[in-house]
């Protein structure tokens, strides 16, 4: 979110980048299989706070503004 201090565009790129699903899941990965363990609490999180956002209509956001997500306008 501090990107949108600077620039929308920046702001969305880091937004949409924290909130894809796939980064947690590898952090989940390399924690169940075994090479980081403690990373697996922090990926659960993650991934929670992640689907807790699209639950209440936060989705991924579009360049144009903050409120504009692929599921709404906010």
């Amino acid at each position: 979110m501090l990107g949108y201090f600077k620039d929308v565009k920046l702001g969305t790129t880091g937004c949409n980048f924290a909130h894809t699903l796939s980064l947690p899941v590898a952090l989940l990965l390399i924690g169940l299989i075994g090479v980081a363990p403690r990373s697996v609490p922090c990926a659960l999180i993650w991934l929670s706070h992640i689907e807790f956002d699209r639950m209440l209509g936060f989705g991924l956001k579009y360049p144009t503004a903050f409120r504009d997500t692929h599921f709404q306008r906010v």
